[in-house]
């Protein structure tokens, strides 16, 4: 694997950083893509900074620290979590000490008694060059697990951000739509872009609100498409069809990259542009045999 580059180094431009946001990273197709291809992204599409989802990068289900050094050493400057974010126990004592990998801001960081919360942080700042980019992960409420008000846990984490930089990017964690268009909304001309992410499908209403955020309903995955939300059909046909937790084995068919390209001006943090990104992994895949795929996967 090609060493990453020391990010400091990066002095973007004067007028405008270039951001790729990608979507969830799904299971050991997605990896290895991700890995594979974003090196030579940066490259081709003049990137600055490299934002992924990497909640169900360990088997669909979480992320090891193991994982999140391998995606981070593959020119990714920052990875962002969703609600299962810690499904895989191990990753924990990760969460407090890796400053590139954030979990949901609004999940409650500590107890009325004083007691340790959620692993983790919600918030991130990172320097490109002369500018810096704020990242800023949020789980919705809909039809997911219960957690903080994201529309009251937000306003703390911008302001917090806003003291040192003018470029902030949201990932919103959410699978109702409704609940994401009112976030784009609400925090409309208050940063830079409000990103969907979760539902591993993506939408085609990208745009840019009247003051200035960028936002997407849902970016997409990274993962083999010819499946259900880049689990095999045929595992999880039967699952929905027995309505038991059979276990469900990642796609290698079609696996392709979905995200977004965004130019953000860095003085004002106003999005100058928003392009949807859906690539494919060129090497040739196949499908495991009859026996199954690893754990590892």
């Amino acid at each position: 694997m090609r060493r990453a580059a020391d990010r400091s180094d990066r002095t973007g431009r004067s007028d405008r950083l270039r951001i790729l946001f990608l979507g969830d990273i799904c299971a050991k197709p997605g990896r290895e893509a991700v890995v594979r291809m974003v090196p030579d992204l940066r490259r081709e599409l003049g990137l600055d900074f490299v934002i992924a989802n990497a909640e169900n990068s360990a088997s669909g289900y979480g992320i090891t620290p193991a994982i999140a050094r391998e995606l981070l050493a593959a020119d990714i400057d920052c990875l962002t979590l969703g609600d299962h974010f810690l499904d895989r126990k191990e990753v924990a004592g990760y969460l407090d000490e890796e400053a590139r990998v954030l979990r949901p801001l609004n999940y409650v960081s500590q107890l009325p008694d004083g007691q340790p919360g959620a692993p983790g942080k919600g918030i991130g700042l990172y320097p490109v060059g002369n500018a810096k980019v704020g990242v800023l992960s949020l789980l919705a409420r809909t039809f997911m697990k219960p957690v903080d008000s994201p529309f009251e846990r937000v306003g703390p984490g911008i302001e917090r951000l806003l003291r040192e930089t003018k470029v902030i990017i949201v990932d919103f964690h959410g699978e109702a739509t409704a609940e994401k268009l009112c976030m784009d909304w609400f925090l409309d001309g208050r940063v830079s872009a409000v990103l969907g992410t979760h539902t591993h499908v993506a939408t085609a209403d990208e745009r840019i609100l009247p003051n200035g955020t960028a936002c997407i309903t849902d970016v997409g995955m990274c993962g083999g498409m010819d499946s259900v939300l880049g689990m095999r059909p045929d595992t999880a046909i039967r699952r929905m069809m027995l309505s038991i937790p059979l276990r469900l084995e990642p796609s290698r068919k079609n696996v392709r990259l979905n995200g977004v390209v965004l130019e953000i001006d860095p003085a004002s943090g106003r999005a100058k542009s928003i392009r949807r990104l859906d690539v494919a992994d060129e090497p040739p895949v196949r499908e495991p045999d009859s026996a199954g795929q690893s754990q590892k996967e």
